[in-house]
């Protein structure tokens, strides 16, 4: 493969990618290794690897739709009948994301942590058990965790105190101004964290409710009953229909932000109760010397502004490239978490599986069409959490036409009670949301891969409602329906639903299904010839690829030969009858694993 860097969409010169440049991949045919995750002592794992320098952001979409997935510039796909741990992509809707109560708990974790209240003791056990802790706990334990929530709810917080004194003082300023009468007792503002349940009563939006007050109802009380015994009951009669709980919670919230002391939060009234939500906030950060502009934004919890949060959390998104300290954040994550052995470890592997990059960035000034790009432009991204300028963690993202495909997160051991493998899913599906907004077509966080038969792996499953993909049919299929299927065995054509009953499954599920689209013509055969015993093999011969059919299907198939890009049907007929069969066997089992569409459209280039 010639030698070069990603390049810019105004460094490329095709288009055949959709979004800039061109794809060029080098097939690596079959591999074969030991499973990592099985741990099986044989070379039980099998999969079909392209290696790739070049590749446009459409088409690693659609790789990824059919089953494929990086490892740097290496592309790999499962070869699903064969392999011993079939693994299955799984994605999930953005916008139908239901988020657990576990991973609500994650949220409150990491606001406690910010406001003081918690420390973040190092853990030995790991993300994959944290996060899947509410479903593997005991009914008893389960109740013993909603007591201590329950008690936890009715603790009076730093914050809380901080809020009731601001809204006490908003109630003084009302008293000053007229608003409010002077000759009436008011009770002082109390102000309650709001338990989950309790959320979609007291609040309109998409935001998190944390805190409420409910002092405007009290307020209107006391008023009403000065009023009435002051001036008669038709005086009761106007300040009745005057100061509603209602009007009052509104006259509070102009007279808070008046001060300007609840910039930093986002304070909403709603049915004579002021709420108090988490909101995030997007800004452009100075970048340092050296380092390329390219609208990098950081994502900055609006909360951590409120003096009381002893702690500021910061993310940061920045392009793909080597950093001296996320590159040590990572080696402390692999020796502790991971137990990897120190010789292991080095710059050129940690390169090659996390910085190296095919997708050819995409920035998002000068594309043609601004409202189907997000503000960072698509391409390779990495995802900085830090807390008062300490790097805790690095989520290692693909940001694609359709998706946020999420890669791998380090993460520092020190921090490992705040489950922050969750807490960085949590995020990266509200950034799929809210960018949305600049990109109709990005709907989806790709979680990479689900193996059923792997119990560290099923934790994934908790992002619901997710979708997995039908290995054989490439359709996209709920979870709840495929799930049935995998109990039965490992392996399993999931679009065969018919065999599944739907009547349990919701309206939504049975349309994803039917909308899905088919390629029955890529449909993947068994390799029926496979003793078992031999090296890594380049490339399988499953079929009598010298049929006229297969020439005729491979008709199409883009290939560079030192330059120039030939159809191989323009190809120039090979002498040698061997040398044309092993050629065009690798063409066939090319075109089966990325499909039709392309194979005519990425660059295959010859050795």
């Amino acid at each position: 493969m010639s030698s070069k860097k990603a390049k810019t969409k105004n460094e490329a010169s095709s288009s055949r990618g959709g979004i800039g440049g061109e794809s060029i991949v080098a097939d690596c045919g079959r591999n074969r290794s030991t499973c990592g995750y099985c741990k099986s002592s044989t070379r039980s794992s099998i999969s079909h690897g392209l290696l790739t320098e070049s590749l446009t952001v459409n088409d690693y979409q659609a790789l990824l739709d059919r089953g494929w997935r990086r490892s740097g510039c290496f592309l790999y796909k499962p070869e699903m009948e064969k392999t011993c741990c079939p693994s299955y992509t799984i994605r999930l809707k953005a916008s139908d994301f239901v988020p657990s109560k576990e991973q609500q708990r994650v949220r409150r974790r990491l606001e406690r942590f910010l406001d003081g209240e918690l420390d973040a003791k190092s853990s030995e056990q790991t993300e994959e058990r944290d996060i899947s802790f509410s479903r593997e706990v005991s009914v008893s334990v389960r109740e013993s965790l909603g007591v201590a929530n329950r008690e936890q709810n009715n603790q009076v917080e730093p914050i809380m105190k901080d809020l009731s004194e601001k809204i006490d003082d908003a109630v003084q300023r009302c008293i000053q101004s007229g608003e409010f009468p002077s000759n009436i007792q008011i009770p002082k503002a109390s102000v309650k964290r709001v338990i989950s349940a309790k959320r979609k009563k007291l609040a309109e939006g998409s935001e998190e409710l944390l805190y409420t007050s409910n002092i405007a109802f009290p307020i209107v009380a006391a008023i009403r009953h000065t009023e009435t015994s002051v001036k008669g009951e038709k005086n009761k009669n106007v300040e009745e229909n005057r100061l509603s709980p209602e009007v009052v919670s509104e006259k509070l919230l102009s007279a808070m932000n008046k001060v300007g002391e609840f910039t930093a939060f986002s304070v909403k009234v709603c049915k004579g109760h002021i709420n108090f939500l988490s909101a995030t906030r997007v800004t452009s950060l100075d970048r340092n010397e050296g380092e390329e502009s390219l609208g990098t934004t950081s994502t900055k919890s609006s909360l951590n502004n409120l003096h009381a949060r002893k702690r500021k959390l910061e993310m940061l998104l920045k392009r793909s490239s080597f950093d001296p300290e996320e590159y040590e954040l990572y080696k402390r994550y692999q020796l502790k978490v991971h137990n990897d052995k120190p010789e292991s470890i080095s710059e050129t592997s940690y390169k090659r599986f996390l910085v190296d990059t095919p997708l050819i960035e995409v920035p998002p000034s000068g594309y043609d069409d601004e409202e189907k790009i997000p503000p960072c432009g698509f391409g390779s991204f990495h995802q900085q959490y830090r807390v008062d300028d300490r790097l805790i963690a690095v989520g290692v993202i693909d940001v694609l036409p359709k998706c946020l495909s999420s890669k791998y997160l380090f993460w520092d051991p020190d921090f490992a009670s705040l489950s922050l493998g969750n807490y960085s899913a949590l995020q990266e599906i509200d950034w799929v949301k809210q960018n949305q907004a600049h990109c109709s077509t990005l709907e989806y966080y790709y979680l990479g891969y689900y193996i059923h038969s792997c119990n560290k792996m099923r934790y994934k499953a908790a992002y619901r409602p997710s979708e997995l993909l039908c290995p054989l049919r490439y359709q996209w299929v709920p979870f709840e329906v495929a799930k049935p299927l995998l109990d039965k065995k490992p392996y399993s054509v999931l679009s065969n639903y018919t065999n599944v009953s739907l009547s349990s499954s919701s309206p939504q599920a049975s349309e994803t299904l039917v909308e899905s689209t088919s390629e029955h013509e890529d449909m993947e055969k068994g390799n029926t010839n496979n003793d078992g015993d031999e090296d890594d093999e380049m490339y399988n011969s499953d079929e009598d690829s010298g049929s006229s059919r297969n020439r005729s299907d491979i008709t199409n198939i883009l290939i560079s030969l030192d330059g120039p890009r030939l159809r191989y049907k323009d190809i120039p007929r090979i002498k040698n009858p061997v040398v044309e069969k092993q050629l065009e066997s690798m063409l066939v089992n090319y075109r089966k694993v990325v499909g039709a569409e392309l194979s005519e459209r990425m660059v295959y280039e010859l050795r």
